[in-house]
């Protein structure tokens, strides 16, 4: 029994900040996440202020999944699409003014080691591409009109894996944090990893694992990343490069 209570209390503590409130997100999310059209958006629009934190009108689509809800913040003209998944356990995701997150985008902090640095917060008119995943485990910021192609990966967190005598699970990580300034196109499948900075105005390449702090105004590619030419408008207009 003893076995059971502890079980139902680890998955409470991370589905809510309290019982009260895993009881109201909850049926919230019964009654009204499921209803589809413009007239379920608009009642969630409205109800869903009782456990999010909205700054003004956001539209949230049926099927959007999300936990810790009182730790999540959502700016005016917020969109999030269909099958979305945030999970802001504990320490929050804020999405700015007019940002769009996608259909199957997951976006989790991911705090079951109670790190201070974790979270995620998105800037102003950004858009966050379908099953893209950012883990904020070690934090990550993302600047105002950064662009995330279909399925990226922005991971704030890696494992210590440096005793070959011990399981890799029984060595801890290391959670540095990720920061992705303004201006930036990440391309499909692109992966950003643990300790990285983006630059303003960068273009990293469909594909790319960015292991590296990419300076600003550059295009990146390959595995590792490195730099392929620089932005500085010399381009001929008629070039064309797939991301």
């Amino acid at each position: 029994m003893r076995a059971i209570i502890d079980n139902l209390r680890l998955y409470l503590g991370r589905q809510a900040s309290g019982l009260g409130r895993y009881v109201l997100e909850q049926t919230l999310f019964f009654l009204i996440g499921w209803i589809p059209t413009l007239v379920g958006i608009g009642l969630r629009g409205v109800l869903y202020r009782l456990i999010l934190r909205m700054d003004g009108l956001a539209a949230i689509e049926s099927g959007v999944r999300l936990r810790y809800a009182s730790r999540i913040r959502l700016g005016r003209g917020v969109y999030l699409d269909q099958g979305a998944y945030l999970h802001a356990m504990p320490n929050g995701i804020e999405i700015g003014d007019e940002t769009i997150v996608m259909h199957g985008a997951v976006l989790h902090v991911y705090n079951f080691r109670e790190m201070p640095q974790s979270g995620i917060t998105i800037g102003k008119n950004s858009l966050i591409g379908e099953y893209s995943v950012i883990r904020g485990q070690g934090g990550v910021t993302i600047g105002d009109r950064v662009y995330t192609s279909p399925f990226t990966q922005i991971i704030a967190v890696n494992h210590v894996f440096a005793d070959r005598e011990r399981p890799f699970t029984e060595q801890g990580i290391t959670a540095e944090g990720i920061v992705i300034e303004d201006d930036v196109w990440l391309g499909a499948g692109a992966v950003i990893t643990d300790g990285v900075r983006v630059g303003k105005g960068a273009v990293v390449a469909a594909g790319a694992v960015v292991t590296k702090d990419v300076p600003p105004h550059t295009v990146v590619g390959g595995v590792p990343a490195r730099i392929i030419k620089e932005i500085d408008g010399s381009a001929p207009a008629d070039e064309r490069i797939i991301y």
